[in-house]
């Protein structure tokens, strides 16, 4: 069922990190949280692009240094962070040529979900409230989640078989981590959502003829920034968002439209996978969730 998001509430005493805030969907958070009261961190694999962002906005706003494809990077910034309330979990690569992070991960899946995973176990015990984790429509494209090949060792490389792979990894943590929350008895909430289709840079780093066109044509059939951002926003501020609704916009396909309740492929709801991709984080990124905040529910 769509709904209108209610206007967002004042956020004054209220502290975000927000992952790849220097453009797109990023800096339309960062915008809006701040310009209702709420000091933001903006975690930037790149602090001057980020701080040049920062300069033309207005609030409470700071600019840190984050990597997400460098997971001792990720541990250093963790180790700088107090007490906030809510994380988002924005930055993303799309379709890119292959490449390994500094772990050796293949990068989509390594910054999306890996660098995401890591961060947010080192950082759960200094959260509030809530972590946002950002996924995509795209996550329904893949039939597979290859969790014995995250480096792409065995099989050939398709940049467009790894970014929904790594998109639905992004969906079913967000998922697990809500599931493990609730069943420890954690005030804690996990949110999962999608922007839909808009213009945000990200599908033109292709390095490929495609990143001429592709921006014309989500114009087209998208949303705008602004209107991409609201699921975010809303899972972020929301009082009374329910943790176990997959939030979007409702109408084309999910690419725009209304905010509601969206779909998810099948392979995204099965629970075993859910664990399995958990385990398998966590045995790649040599992160280990706080027991007694994430406590494992059959």
């Amino acid at each position: 069922m769509a709904r209108t998001p209610d206007p967002l509430p004042d956020q004054h005493g209220r502290r975000f990190v927000i992952t790849g805030a220097n453009g797109g969907l990023g800096e339309e958070v960062t915008r809006t949280l701040a310009a209702h009261g709420a000091t933001v961190i903006m975690a930037c694999r790149d602090p001057q692009r980020g701080q040049a962002v920062a300069d033309r906005l207005t609030g409470d706003i700071s600019v840190a240094a984050l990597d997400l494809a460098d997971l001792s990077a990720v541990r250093r910034f963790a180790q700088t962070c107090g007490e906030f309330d809510v994380l988002i979990n924005n930055a993303g690569l799309m379709n890119v040529p292959f490449a390994r992070t500094v772990d050796g991960f293949e990068t989509q899946f390594g910054v999306n979900h890996l660098g995401h995973f890591a961060l947010t176990g080192l950082l759960l015990d200094r959260i509030r409230d809530r972590v946002i984790s950002v996924s995509s429509i795209s996550h329904g494209w893949t039939k597979t989640l290859p969790l014995d090949d995250l480096r792409f060792e065995k099989r050939r490389y398709s940049r467009h078989s790894a970014y929904p792979e790594s998109k639905l990894a992004t969906l079913m943590f967000g998922r697990e981590l809500q599931r493990r929350l609730h069943g420890s008895g954690s005030s804690l909430r996990s949110y999962t959502v999608h922007p839909g289709v808009a213009p945000t840079g990200l599908v033109a780093k292709t390095q490929t003829p495609l990143d001429w066109v592709s921006e014309p044509f989500i114009r087209l059939i998208g949303q705008s920034r602004t209107a991409a951002a609201q699921s975010i926003l809303f899972a972020a501020t929301a009082p009374d968002a329910d943790p176990d609704t997959y939030w979007g916009p409702t109408k084309l396909f999910n690419t725009r439209g209304p905010l509601g309740a969206c779909p998810s492929s099948a392979l995204s709801q099965d629970r075993a996978l859910w664990q399995q991709l958990w385990t398998a984080s966590e045995r790649a990124t040599g992160v280990r969730f706080p027991a007694a905040a994430v406590m494992h529910e059959n």
